[in-house]
């Protein structure tokens, strides 16, 4: 400490110099975390886009067996109403012809 300044000028140059150091201790601080959670976010992220992904294919997937199942189903009832119908006008002609 400087005798020659009054002990006010001292004392703010010592909060000051002090403002400043914390100021920048934040500022790093502030940026290595900054740091560290862009890291941690490329790392989490992948995986959980990867598993939305998943879910959505799988989601998808399930909708489009569904779909195509119901068709076939109609399908397949159409086709046998039709082809009982045939057997039954088939029926009906052998017994008019066996008349």
């Amino acid at each position: 400490m400087d005798d020659d300044k009054p002990i006010t000028e001292q004392a703010m140059e010592t909060i000051t110099t002090a403002v400043e150091a914390t100021k920048d201790a934040a500022v790093t601080a502030a940026k290595k975390v900054r740091k560290a959670a862009k890291k941690v976010a490329k790392k989490v992220a992948p995986k959980k886009a990867k598993k939305a992904s998943k879910k959505k294919a799988k989601k998808t997937s399930k909708k489009a067996a569904k779909k195509s199942s119901k068709k076939a189903a109609k399908k397949t009832a159409k086709k046998a109403v039709k082809k009982s119908a045939k057997k039954a006008a088939k029926k009906k002609k052998a017994k008019k012809s066996k008349r």
